[in-house]
């Protein structure tokens, strides 16, 4: 259950993470559920040994970000970056309590999403948003897959929220991506991965329409209804009375 629901009698903002935001936008009747009536969705299983990637990626990168010097990653891919050195940093990483965080006056909204990394780009001084993907597959990854729109969401509204603290922020978001090898002969006590740096160029106009309708179904006094392709919608419709 959440920690607060919302109240639509109050004048106090309410709290939103980016992930709630992404609710909204896989079903609304699930994102209404949650914070006005508490009924969330399953927990899922913690990804264990993806955190500890992303764990491992920021000591490496924290490395670099202390000598103020680029990083290998960034020298092969020519860009001209270094990891960002800022007080905020471990809050802004810290997505379960703090984040970057935004108030949206049109909507009396706080927004808020723990990032995984910045960097600055030394000529024109805007800050990168920097996430990191984890993964064992097959040939190259890619960010192709219909299913990936929720990893180019995420950096396109950490963008929206630094924009909103008066950072410049460049357009274009790198994804850290850690593809897991398994077709070695042995383990070795050892998982290696390769890894690849995958631009993208975010476009973050889909927020401030979002929160609008994020808002209004907030305060409608019935759940709307469910998305069609959501399967808890489907198992509560079926197994329970709402």
């Amino acid at each position: 259950m959440p920690s607060r629901l919302f109240n639509p009698n109050t004048e106090e903002p309410f709290t939103l993470s980016r992930s709630r935001v992404d609710n909204f936008l896989e079903c609304s009747r699930c994102f209404y559920l949650t914070n006005r009536l508490g009924i969330a969705r399953p927990s899922t299983f913690p990804f264990n040994l993806n955190n500890a990637v992303d764990e491992l990626l920021k000591n490496e990168f924290d490395g670099y970000r202390k000598k103020q010097k680029p990083h290998p990653i960034q020298v092969e891919n020519n860009l001209n970056a270094i990891p960002y050195e800022h007080p905020e940093l471990d809050n802004w990483r810290e997505s379960l309590r703090h984040g970057v965080k935004r108030f949206h006056e049109p909507t009396n909204l706080i927004l808020r999403g723990g990032v995984d990394d910045v960097w600055i780009d030394k000529k024109t001084n805007q800050l990168i948003v920097v996430d990191y993907k984890a993964t064992s597959k097959k040939g190259e990854v890619t960010l192709d897959a219909d299913w990936q729109i929720g990893y180019k969401r995420q950096v396109e509204f950490y963008q929206w929220l630094f924009r909103g603290n008066s950072f410049d922020v460049s357009d274009t978001a790198y994804f850290v991506y850690c593809n897991g090898i398994k077709d070695k002969s042995e383990f070795n006590n050892q998982l290696e991965f390769k890894v690849k740096l995958i631009p993208y160029i975010g476009n973050d106009q889909w927020v401030e329409p979002t929160l609008k309708d994020l808002k209004y179904c907030l305060l409608a006094e019935e759940p709307p209804k469910a998305a069609d392709d959501c399967s808890y919608c489907r198992y509560i419709t079926k197994n329970l009375t709402i």
